[in-house]
């Protein structure tokens, strides 16, 4: 059991969310900063995992409500809920530093502008909208939406987050 590191980060408290990860030094645009590792696993083994960390989040059972399953390919996924994985506690953001790419069936977290020293890392989670209430996004950054969606999907959050604030400006009858 290897632990993943990187002469680039390190791993300490975060504003966005507990625990995220931040440049050691400066990191120039293009860099592959860290891989996300973990437990190769098929896409059903994928579903049932994900529904326990979630059902368990809901019920303030697991007390960081993540779940760390990447998309490997059309037949695997990669359960980064190891602990060995420390790019696992890089959080989302809606102004995010960097992208993941998988790159030959490795997962990587490459640098998408400089990084400045002592910045927190992080990418955009590029959920769905399905269930987009149950991941409210915290990142604080000057384009966040509210709610950890991939950005294609930014229009359509808007005008559902739009209809609801009218509908609450409305009067009742």
């Amino acid at each position: 059991m290897k632990i993943t590191t990187s002469e680039f980060i390190l791993i300490e408290k975060s504003k966005i969310h507990a625990t995220g990860v931040f440049a050691k030094k400066n990191i120039p645009k293009g860099t592959k900063i860290i891989e996300y590792v973990g437990n190769k696993i098929t896409k059903a083994e994928s579903e049932e995992i994900g529904d326990i960390h979630m059902s368990s989040h809901k019920n303030n059972i697991h007390e960081n409500g993540a779940v760390y399953i990447f998309e490997l390919n059309s037949k695997y996924d990669i359960d980064g809920n190891v602990p060995w994985n420390t790019a696992k506690y890089i959080n989302h953001s809606c102004e995010p530093n960097c992208e993941v790419k998988n790159v030959k069936g490795h997962i990587w977290i490459i640098s998408s502008r400089y990084i400045k020293k002592g910045e927190e890392i992080s990418y955009n989670y590029g959920y769905d909208m399905e269930d987009f209430k149950d991941h409210p996004c915290h990142c604080k950054s000057k384009k966040c939406v509210g709610y950890i969606v991939a950005e294609e999907h930014w229009p359509k959050l808007k005008k559902i987050l739009n209809r609801k604030k009218l509908a609450k400006m409305l009067p009742t009858r």
